[in-house]
């Protein structure tokens, strides 16, 4: 069985110069964009979009006040056995924000969390999904879906690595679902903007919720559609504006480039509002990126994850998270 699970975190700049490396996982947003022989214009354009939208947010006239720097958190998750040595195997990668004051040199922590990537999430969603639909003849849900990722990313969150290199909880930072329909409820955030609702949660967000996280739905201003933040503590307390606004214009600008009919569309959300990637009347940017290249790498690491990791110590893992439960109970 397994005995002990523990983290390792690395962290890679993400910058004009970043290159992918051989353990980095190829669906995330920031390896998308760094290949290509335009890949260094690319990832300028990016991050040029990114300072644009900050100093935006922050009301500087000049535009130019503060710059962002985007490091990427790698994490691998260690495992022993009974009567064997630690295994270890990718479990996660997000992006850590640094805020930069140009005017008096100082340099502020942002969030970490903003991008979220998972082998395990690829498994769950791109073969362990389908397959189960394929067995019953229907779209079906496991009951268990997503405990397993859920519990390790607690755990995560819980453990000495992630304490000792973050004072705050993450906050993930995505795209509204194509599947509901949201609402304005009337609430303006200085930073975040207008809050949006829905009528129920999306399979996204009921496994975001397996992780811990809960969920809120905002539009900036200036913005074309409502971001979902997924956080663990109190997302309008527990961060500063700038922290806030680091996020948005880090995820905002990465949601311009990967879902262009929705977060570049040239006419802004209404009251009531359903995100369509059939919308025509966008704006494309100038940072090349293969969307459907992406979907098909979900599914190649998805099978890394289920040859890798989750067939080889499916039994295993399932007690640990069983004994996690009882601990916790």
């Amino acid at each position: 069985m397994v005995t002990d699970v523990t983290f390792r975190i690395t962290t890679t700049r993400f910058d004009e110069d970043y290159t992918p490396s051989s353990s980095s996982r190829a669906t995330t947003n920031f390896a998308n964009l760094a290949r290509g022989e335009g890949r260094r214009q690319n990832l300028r354009n990016a991050l040029t979009m990114i300072d644009h939208r900050f100093n935006e947010l922050a009301v500087d006239p000049a535009r130019d006040r503060y710059r962002v720097e985007l490091d990427i958190v790698s994490v691998a998750l260690r495992f022993g056995t009974d009567g064997e040595g630690d295994e270890e195997f990718p479990a996660v990668e997000m992006l850590e924000i640094t805020v930069v004051d140009r005017r008096t040199g100082e340099r502020r922590p942002g969030i970490v969390g903003n991008n979220f990537s998972s082998y395990l999430r690829d498994y769950d969603f791109s073969i362990r999904l389908p397959a189960s639909a394929a067995a019953a003849g229907h779209p079906v849900v496991p009951d268990d879906f997503g405990d397993l990722h859920g519990r390790l990313f607690q755990h995560f969150l819980d453990s000495d690595a992630y304490r000792e290199l973050f004072a705050l909880p993450p906050v993930i930072c995505i795209s509204v679902s194509t599947s509901r329909t949201y609402h304005r409820t009337g609430f303006v955030h200085p930073v975040l903007g207008a809050e949006y609702a829905q009528d129920s949660f999306s399979l996204t967000d009921d496994y975001f919720g397996k992780m811990g996280l809960r969920v809120r739905y905002f539009m900036p201003r200036g913005s074309a559609a409502p971001l979902a933040f997924y956080f663990r503590g109190d997302l309008l307390v527990d961060y500063t504006d700038l922290q806030l606004i680091g996020t948005i214009a880090t995820m905002e600008t990465f949601q311009k480039i990967y879902r262009p009919e929705i977060y570049n569309a040239l006419s802004p959300a209404g009251d009531i509002y359903r995100p369509t990637l059939d919308h025509a009347d966008f704006a494309r940017t100038q940072v090349d990126y293969d969307r459907e290249e992406r979907s098909q790498l979900a599914v190649i690491q998805g099978r890394y994850a289920e040859q890798h990791f989750v067939n080889p110590h499916r039994a295993t893992l399932d007690q640990w998270a069983r004994d996690v439960v009882a601990v916790v109970r």
